[in-house]
């Protein structure tokens, strides 16, 4: 339970009764009514703006609303004190018994803990990777990867039915350079000196391996025949033979996208040219002339009728072209139809995962989405900023044109680094900001390193259990023994500050799921890893242990708290895609 909300419903059952009462107008709006934790812990609890949000409207001082409202949320068994503080905030501290029964609710929950309903079953798109099919998967790919998986599982977790999808760029230049590139390749696998690679195509060594493998299907039969008559074949190879790579790549990562859709089978459906027609029926296409790009010279510019989308009329800065000057669509108008696509299959919320190089195209595609939809589609598209790779402290360098790239599967399958520290780690900063990863920090076992950090805490919290049974033989530790303890026992400040903190945390997952922001569940497990230390180093110094030998009731009581922290650690981390390990070993 989001127990935020739970006293929301309080103070708005309060509104009513004042307005019913007739000390408050009736039908008050309380939308921008918050329940917030306070800024400063030592006022309370919660904290809500309720008196300031409903003066203006009810003609009334907030501090004089703030004295009507607090003691009536006051008279709840839950709530130990409600002051009035400043203009008119409401803060109220909670009773211990009430931070007990969150603690028993996490017991009672185990790994579901956190899940929400605010969802309601929404269905979301969540397009993530994409990257074009000429090429295994490198390294820079890997963040928007991560992000956009933890995202859908996090949206998930909140209630939403959520696909994962990977738009698949099959129809572009960069598709027939492949294919050249590979028959390339093929020609000289089959003996023949074809010379030095033209410029323009991929010279990577997988290249090699799928003119090999075309060999092997299809023999000789390429060898001599006309461009026209191999182009599209080799293509269509290339572009499955290399799909199979990036899945096995996405998989060792631990992604499974449900959902890959062909550009190319868009065009050949006709999908742009049904979307450019529904948006030229109002009027929203049209020829003319653009201006010169900012920057661009005058001399260098040609000015040329152009098919143009409106864009302008739904907050891009220009309207935009939709056809190339050979006649052929715009990779805008392909992403038009694609987005319009996915309007039609259900999703009247799209979230898009681009690299920083993509930074320019938002605005035109969130108006795009909004005129093709009529204002029901909704797009948010997340940047990931670029990750600069290091190894103990140098740059590591990637190309995939020159075939010097490092792929992600070399990252993850990379002794002592695996999937979970590379998930995590990209995690550790917001997707907007730029990241390092350095290959050799990341396997560091410090509290710099913030995998390690939280991965500890889930292992040291089984480690007190593997104690417990130890020392105090034939002791239940199992969750309903645990929920059965004296819980009132923990009584400790540092104890009730650590049950708060994982109390908190299906509003993380509501807030972080409202906002986009998967990194916040990153940045809260450091947090709580960081006071589940704090309370065994207290432990150590004050004597404030989790085992007691000589009282099983206080013992099952803290294991209660210590189960508890393992629960939620578990809870986040499978939100990020990584597994929680009972045991760290160096």
């Amino acid at each position: 339970m989001n127990f935020f909300r739970h006293f929301r419903d309080q103070v708005e059952e309060a509104v009513d009764s004042l307005s019913a009462s007739g000390v408050l107008p009736k039908g008050l709006d309380v939308a921008k009514v918050t329940i917030e934790p306070p800024r400063d812990a030592s006022h309370g609890d919660i904290s809500t703006n309720a008196a300031m949000v409903l003066a203006k409207p009810a003609a009334m001082k907030p501090r004089d609303i703030a004295d009507r409202l607090a003691p009536m949320l006051a008279a709840d068994a839950q709530v130990a004190a409600a002051d009035v503080a400043g203009p008119g905030f409401i803060n109220l501290r909670l009773a211990p018994s009430f931070w007990h029964g969150q603690l028993a609710e996490i017991l009672d929950a185990g790994p579901d803990y956190g899940r929400s309903d605010i969802g309601a079953g929404e269905k979301v798109n969540v397009e993530y990777v994409s990257a074009n099919p000429t090429g295994p998967l490198h390294v820079g790919h890997g963040r928007g990867a991560v992000f956009g998986d933890a995202l859908a599982n996090l949206l998930e977790k909140a209630g939403f039915d959520v696909t994962r999808e990977y738009y698949i760029n099959d129809a572009g230049a960069q598709i027939d350079a492949l294919a050249r590139s590979v028959h390339f390749r093929y020609r000289e696998f089959l003996g023949e000196a074809a010379g030095a690679m033209p410029d323009g195509l991929y010279p990577g060594a997988y290249v090699k391996d799928m003119a090999e493998a075309l060999a092997e299907r299809d023999g000789d039969q390429w060898r001599s025949a006309p461009e026209s008559a191999w182009l599209a074949p080799i293509r269509g190879f290339s572009t499955d033979y290399l799909m199979d790579v990036i899945r096995a790549d996405l998989k060792a990562v631990g992604i499974d996208q449900a959902v890959f859709t062909s550009e190319l089978a868009l065009h050949q459906a006709g999908g742009i040219d049904k979307a450019v027609a529904a948006l030229e029926k109002r009027d929203l296409v049209y020829t003319g002339v653009l201006e010169p790009p900012k920057g661009k010279k005058p001399e260098d510019w040609e000015p040329r009728p152009q098919l143009l989308f409106r864009a302008t009329g739904f907050g891009d800065d220009v309207d935009r072209p939709l056809k190339k000057s050979d006649g052929s669509w715009t990779y805008f108008a392909a992403d038009i139809a694609y987005h319009n696509d996915k309007f039609r299959r259900g999703f009247a919320t799209m979230i898009d995962v681009w690299g920083a190089d993509h930074g320019g195209y938002v605005k035109r595609m969130k108006a795009a989405t909004k005129a093709v939809t009529e204002s029901a589609g909704a797009l948010d598209v997340k940047i990931c900023q670029l990750v600069t790779f290091l190894d103990g402290g140098e740059p590591v360098r990637m190309s995939k044109r020159a075939g010097t790239f490092v792929s992600l599967r070399d990252v993850v399958e990379h002794d002592g680094i695996g999937k979970d520290i590379f998930r995590f780690i990209m995690l550790t900063r917001k997707n907007d900001a730029p990241l390092e990863f350095d290959f050799a920090k990341v396997t560091e076992q410090s509290k710099d390193n913030a995998v390690f950090y939280v991965q500890y805490a889930h292992a040291r919290a089984k480690s007190v259990f593997r104690n417990a049974g130890r020392e105090i033989p034939g002791l239940a530790m199992d969750r309903d023994a645990l929920k059965a303890a004296p819980l009132d026992r923990l009584d400790g400040e540092a104890e009730l500050a650590l049950i708060k903190f994982l109390a908190n945390w299906p509003r993380i997952v509501e807030t972080a799921a409202a906002a986009h922001e998967p990194h916040r569940v990153a940045f809260y497990l450091y947090d709580l890893a960081g006071a589940f230390h704090g309370l065994w180093t207290k432990g150590r110094d004050t004597g404030l242990r989790f085992i007691v030998a000589d009282d099983p009731s206080l013992t099952q009581a803290r294991l209660a708290l210590v189960e508890a922290v393992a629960i939620v650690v578990a809870s986040g981390l499978a939100v990020i895609g990584v597994e929680p390990l009972d045991e760290l070993r160096s």
